[in-house]
């Protein structure tokens, strides 16, 4: 039987703080307001799917909209997961707490190939059949296919590897977003407001759909004998446009997580796009063309999102923000202007031919981050192949300026399996880290270490590699070559993609529609995403049963096999030219002609995803293949010639480059202001959902909250700064409290009634402030005064239980001078303790009886010295249990106060 969902989210679960709802900057609309009712749902756990980006800026973007709502959802934990099954309880909306069923439309962001299986989980948890067969099948019988409210929401797919190549996928989504969602999605929304309004039949609404460029559905849609795709009936295109807009950095301000999450930190957009041309790079073929965002803009965004957020950290997010030429002059003008604040920038992976000072100085902060460079190839030759752009020049200048800016390790990553790689070249990764490290040597410097990422390439659709993959022989015995020679070198720590996953992430993201069955049986065997890192082999196990089954492990074969391996061709040709005269020269490759006559898989055979109008011409795709042939680079577009890919355009728009504006004057480091002027001490509770978060969560809302409420707070000396706020003490996850205390120290002094006003203006209603009280500076902290703790807790008993006789119980404990408990310390020791030591007050509050059990609600005072001698609540269930000589179930604790010492 269903139950309130509020009853599954409590404390014996990982992380409930999760499943809330409640995050500061939460969209909370009306439900009778809206006519079209949205869940974008991410598929991952909370704490990746909260901090992406692109859930963030729909979000709002869709609850900008009139009439329109927009609630979220993700996969739940395990252990969440388990008590939904075991209680017949769908899944819900973490702000409505309403099931996915009573919502109009359900979107799943797709970004990865083995991705779907989590999709499918959370379908089956929502009660909602898997395909879209099932669900019409369902509406059909119970007659409900004439409008949108019917059994089933709509459910639709966006994101990269569902815009690549949905073929995989097609059988589980009535539709497919395609491209960039911020203007498609709110078009979605009138058509979906219209056809119900109009209490159009699900199909005419979809076929509405379908007219919108970027959305594809597919049941209008059959897969030929060869895998490729076409219309079934004449009123669909035959090519569906990936959609473009441009980034609004002002929708990426929102949802600050209670939970600590992956990407804890705001995040700015300050490029769509990239124009590099690297040849294996899926997603800067899909993105094109580059949009860099108004460096005013994103100025503005970072400036109101730091005040509105709290965060101590930002982040400016872009394929490639080195190539955003605002970069050092946006970078600078943030720091100065937020000096004062202790506030760090962080970059994801960079160019190393475009870092410079003026990059590394607006990095880090007084916590200088990370730094990583993607060289991807350890040969000039095979950097050329994949049209890196960089030379050995250019990638020695930026790890040198690195190291001379005071950064002693950076993460750098490579790729094996590269079309026409040779031993030389996957060798020539470790020499070239060797050949760095003696290049960055100096007096009183540690020497430079390295972090290294050896990927397995997987190729993808819609670049110029494609039509190329590697056994995975090959790709181990490449690794065990690395391995072998990386044992010389000190100061390296590698990671290997594991090879099985890049085989299966093949399979499926080139696969066709005949692999829908495959991803279904692969789920129905357990082959979620956690399983890939908690049980690997497991994970692996349950896909290749589902690909037997499924009758296609001849088809996996050839991927293991590497049987799409263009170079097939250059083995072949040279084997012919050895018969015939001189063998061709290792470096040589192969002509298009002589790849098409005999690689298995021809450069026109249609592909699944031909369909798919990237605005890349496929043409182009097969010109840049044989550049890579001949290793022959094309420049970056963006600021040099057309490379004529066929992109721009009145569908996809043109490369936006802005020139960069005068970088400003350095103002100069955070220097933290550790002067102490004033001590005030704050009396606050815990309450509600905010039971739910754990206490390491609550410091950070309080830094967060100090932040927001431009309070002067004093900082900790050191290489990493740290605000002076101290909380007396933790709070077991899942109680309540009316007597928490914290002490906050200011650089300046502050009215009281003024900063209890400022910090309720900032703190959830869940964390009342009760009082705040100036103390003296030299008064010991809180935690150092700490005495005694009052609280009520809530017990049952499993039987019923006059209040009589809970008093006699009560009565009896208190008679007695010992009551014995063995206590096990944190290094295992077992002593004995008297908790009647402990033990001041206790009395009983309320009784009353349900079915098969009585409750009560018991006061006690006991010693809560930071010392250890303490009384814990479920120790007062142990001296219960041994005057009572019965068990007892503690329910709920609630700390009344905390009592410090005078």
């Amino acid at each position: 039987m269903a139950v309130a969902v509020e009853k599954l989210i409590t404390s014996d679960i990982l992380k409930p703080g999760r499943y809330l709802g409640n995050e500061r900057l939460a969209v909370h609309k009306a439900w009778d307001t809206a006519e079209i009712r949205w869940v974008l749902t991410y598929p991952e756990v909370y704490e990746v799917g909260a901090s992406n980006l692109g859930h963030i800026i729909l979000y709002n973007i869709l609850n900008a909209q009139p009439r329109q709502l927009c609630d979220r959802a993700y996969l739940p934990g395990q252990d969440l997961a388990a008590k939904l099954r075991e209680t017949n309880t769908p899944l819900f909306a973490v702000e409505s707490k309403r099931s996915l069923t009573e919502f109009d439309i359900l979107g799943f962001s797709l970004s990865y190939e083995l991705g779907a299986t989590n999709i499918l989980e959370m379908l089956d948890l929502a009660g909602i059949p898997l395909t879209w067969r099932e669900r019409q099948k369902a509406g059909e019988a119970r007659g409900e296919l004439t409008n949108l409210q019917s059994q089933f929401p709509l459910i639709f797919a966006g994101g990269q590897t569902a815009t690549s190549n949905p073929e995989p996928y097609a059988d589980f989504f009535d539709f497919i977003a395609l491209g960039d969602g911020e203007e498609l999605l709110p078009e979605i929304g009138l058509v979906l407001e219209f056809g119900k309004q109009a209490r159009l039949s699900r199909e005419d609404i979809l076929l509405d759909l379908a007219q919108i460029p970027g959305v594809y559905v597919p049941q209008f849609y059959d897969m030929a004998e060869d895998g490729s795709v076409y219309p079934c009936r004449p009123d669909v295109p035959k090519r569906i446009l990936r959609r473009v807009a441009t980034p609004i950095p002002a929708y990426s301000i929102g949802l600050v997580p209670y939970v600590e999450t992956v990407h804890d930190r705001l995040t700015i957009e300050i490029r769509r796009g990239c124009t590099r041309g690297c040849r294996f790079c899926q997603p800067g073929m899909l993105t094109r063309p580059a949009r860099d965002v108004e460096p005013d803009q994103v100025v503005e965004a970072i400036e109101q999102g730091m005040r509105a957020t709290g965060y101590n950290e930002f982040s400016l997010l872009s394929l490639s923000c080195s190539d955003y030429l605002s970069l050092p002059a946006v970078g600078m003008e943030i720091k100065n202007r937020l000096k004062n604040e202790n506030i760090s920038l962080t970059l994801p992976s960079q160019r190393v031919d475009r870092f410079d000072e003026n990059i590394a100085n607006i990095l880090g902060g007084t916590r200088q981050g990370g730094l990583t460079f993607a060289p991807e190839a350890g040969t000039q030759r095979m950097r050329d192949i994949v049209n890196k752009g960089l030379t050995n020049e250019e990638l020695l200048r930026g790890v040198k300026t690195a190291w001379e800016q005071g950064w002693d390790k950076i993460k750098l990553y490579f790729m094996i399996g590269l079309p026409g790689e040779t031993d030389a070249d996957v060798l020539g990764i470790a020499e070239t880290v060797s050949w760095l490290q003696r290049e960055c040597r100096g007096k009183g410097r540690k020497p430079l270490n390295f972090n290294l990422t050896i990927s397995n390439f997987t190729p993808k659709p819609h670049t110029p590699f494609q039509w190329h993959s590697v056994s995975t022989t090959e790709f181990k015995r490449k690794q065990n070559l690395l391995r072998q020679e990386f044992r010389r070198i000190k100061g390296v720590k590698v990671n290997f993609t594991d090879v099985r996953i890049s085989a299966m992430e093949d399979f499926v993201g080139r696969g066709d529609r005949n692999l829908g069955k495959v991803v279904r049986r692969a789920w129905e065997l357990g082959a979620g995403m956690d399983s890939w890192y908690e049980n690997l082999d497991q994970a692996f196990s349950a896909w290749g049963d589902a690909i037997a089954q499924a009758g296609l492990d001849w088809k996996y074969r050839q991927v293991e096999n590497g049987e799409w391996n263009l170079f097939h061709a250059q083995d072949q040709t040279r084997s012919k030219d050895a018969e015939n005269g001189p063998q061709t020269p290792l470096i040589a490759f192969p002509s298009t002609d002589a790849i098409n006559l005999v690689s298995p898989h021809s450069l026109d055979t249609p592909l699944p995803w031909d369909h798919i109008d990237t605005g890349i011409d496929k043409k182009w795709l097969k010109e840049d293949l044989q550049r890579a042939l001949e290793a022959a680079i094309v420049p970056d577009c963006s600021f040099e010639g057309c490379s004529h890919c066929g992109v721009c355009g009145t569908d996809f728009g043109h490369n936006i480059v802005i020139e960069s504006p005068a970088i400003p004057k350095f103002a100069g480091e955070f220097v933290p202001n550790t002067t102490k002027v004033q001590r005030l001490r704050v009396w606050f509770g815990k309450q509600g959902n905010m039971a739910l978060v754990s206490h390491l969560d609550l410091i950070r809302l309080f830094d967060r909250v100090v932040r927001r409420a431009g309070l002067p707070i004093a900082f900790t000396g050191g290489f990493h700064p740290m605000p002076r706020i101290s909380v007396a003490t933790a709070l077991a996850l899942g109680a309540t409290s009316s007597g928490e205390i914290a002490d906050f120290e200011l650089t300046v002094p502050v009215a009281v009634d003024t900063f209890r006003e400022q910090l309720v203006r900032e703190m959830p209603t869940d964390i009342p402030i009760y009082d705040v009280e100036q103390i003296d500076l030299k008064t010991p902290a809180a935690t150092q005064l700490l005495e005694t703790a009052e609280y009520l807790i809530t017990i049952a008993a499993f039987e019923e239980v006059t209040p009589i006789q809970w008093q006699e119980w009560i009565d009896t404990i208190k008679a007695k001078d010992e009551l014995w408990y063995e206590h096990t310390t944190k290094s295992g020791k077992s002593q004995l303790i008297n908790l009647r030591d402990r033990l001041f007050e206790l009395e009983l509050v309320e009784n009353y009886n349900c079915i098969a059990e009585s409750i009560s609600v018991i006061r006690y005072v006991g010693s809560y010295r930071q010392d250890g001698f303490l009384l814990r609540p479920e120790q007062i269930l142990f001296m219960l249990g041994i005057v009572a000589s019965g068990e007892f179930q503690l329910l709920h604790i609630h700390r009344n106060r905390l009592i410090l010492a005078v």
